[in-house]
């Protein structure tokens, strides 16, 4: 007996950020969620399994018009016409009393009660399903704790969506721990909520599948579901199976070594070249580069963000084509020279520091400075507060910091020119 177990699917997830980003593969990005629900379909009717589940999240909020609902109702139908049915919790994203928009569900799809835990039987099978939906999206008791007990002599399997214990990173909805699961006495236990796959115990076997589809740079690596083999009421293996149909990746490359621009476009070349190596797939893959160091190529680096950008979207068109797409470029490059060396040049430059080391505590220039920079901030459309967390900065009038990050660079600059 087989089933995929799947979650946080976000159909039709909209697209952040984004529009700052003339180069962006935005037509992909945006069925994405589709496509790799399409896929996690085909390999479920391919690979002949019994039954699906998907534990919370399959939309990502209120659809905006019916279509999500439309293309999830084609899908199903995909598998209605195999005989492949299909098991669902509802979670945060898509609480039963937060969904303005609604259509009936297809005949094999079965979407488990919000009200009170609910089991679904496969008398053929002898697998027992227990779970339960949100009710509204901000569910913080523990609903694992009133789950039915197993039935003797089946599969049992526990769904539900939930942050667990542990995983302070995840907003604390339905919490429960590992030993509570324990405890229930199912087989299985097909979890929701974390976007990382996760196999957190073995016996019972408790999994995260992850999401199906990475959505921006928080999501890197492999992404899709699980595929589970079980022997009337035990667990032989759960494998990983995956959906993604492009791929996000953090490459961090150490320019340390690079006195400019030109030298560190070519260190990062080196290292695309290594990723595009290591990667077997031909699968599209929407990167960050993080250049990090202590670098004489900082001051040339400085204020030259675009051009940077622009001279690496170049290099990886001729290494892959349309194939790689950089999302950003990332500066933690630090200057060859700190502070201290600066100050004891005993020139222009050094006096310069001197009076910049006093700019993040002065009042008055950064009273100044929020002024005309909130101007400009207000004007900015908001999908860039999402790129640039310095906005947020200039609008939370926290500009010390702010102000402290540019000085090192700045003096960086003039240091190279001189």
């Amino acid at each position: 007996m087989k089933f995929i177990h799947a979650a946080d699917i976000h159909l039709d997830s909209p697209l952040t950020g984004l529009s700052a980003y003339g180069d962006a593969p935005v037509d992909l990005l945006r069925t994405s969620t589709r496509d790799a629900f399409s896929n996690l379909v085909s390999e479920a009717i391919d690979e002949s399994v019994d039954f699906v589940v998907i534990a919370g999240d399959l939309y990502d909020g209120s659809w905006k018009d019916y279509n999500t609902g439309i293309f999830f109702s084609r899908e199903m139908g995909r598998l209605d016409a195999v005989g492949i049915p299909v098991y669902l919790i509802y979670g945060n994203h898509d609480a039963e009393s937060d969904t303005t928009k609604k259509l009936s569900l297809p005949a094999n799809v079965h979407a488990f009660s919000a009200s009170k835990p609910q089991t679904f039987r496969i008398p053929e099978l002898k697998v027992a399903l227990h779970g339960q939906s949100f009710k509204h999206a901000a569910t913080t008791n523990n609903l694992a704790s009133g789950y039915p007990a197993p039935e003797p002599g089946w599969l049992n399997i526990g769904v539900l969506h939930t942050a667990l214990e542990g995983y302070a990173a995840h907003a604390c909805y339905a919490p429960c721990s590992i030993a509570e699961l324990s405890a229930k006495g199912y087989q299985y236990w097909a979890l929701g909520h974390v976007h990382e796959f996760a196999e957190l115990a073995n016996d019972p076997r408790i999994v995260f599948p992850g999401n199906l589809q990475g959505r921006h740079i928080r999501e890197t690596g492999p992404r899709g579901a699980v595929m589970v083999t079980a022997d009337e009421d035990s667990i032989v293996s759960v494998e990983r199976i995956f959906t993604d149909v492009l791929r996000w990746h953090r490459l961090e490359v150490d320019v340390a070594s690079a006195g400019d621009l030109v030298e560190t476009v070519r260190l990062v070349g080196q290292s695309l070249e290594k990723l595009i190596d290591d990667t077997p797939t031909t699968k599209p893959l929407a990167v960050r580069i993080v250049l990090s160091g202590k670098s004489a190529a900082h001051g040339d680096l400085f204020g030259n963000e675009a051009r940077l950008r622009a001279e690496l979207l170049g290099l990886s068109a001729s290494l892959a084509g349309d194939r790689i797409w950089i999302e950003k470029v990332r500066l933690e490059t630090s200057p060859a020279m700190d502070a201290e060396m600066i100050r004891a040049r005993a020139d222009a430059i050094a006096d310069l520091q001197v009076l910049l080391d006093a700019a993040p505590t002065d009042p008055a220039l950064l009273a100044a400075l929020s002024e005309d920079l909130r101007t400009i901030v207000d004007r900015a459309p908001h999908d860039l507060s999402e790129l640039l967390p310095e906005l947020k900065a200039i609008r939370g009038g926290e500009l010390g910091p702010l102000v402290a990050s540019i000085i090192p660079g700045l003096v960086a600059h003039l240091v190279k020119a001189s």
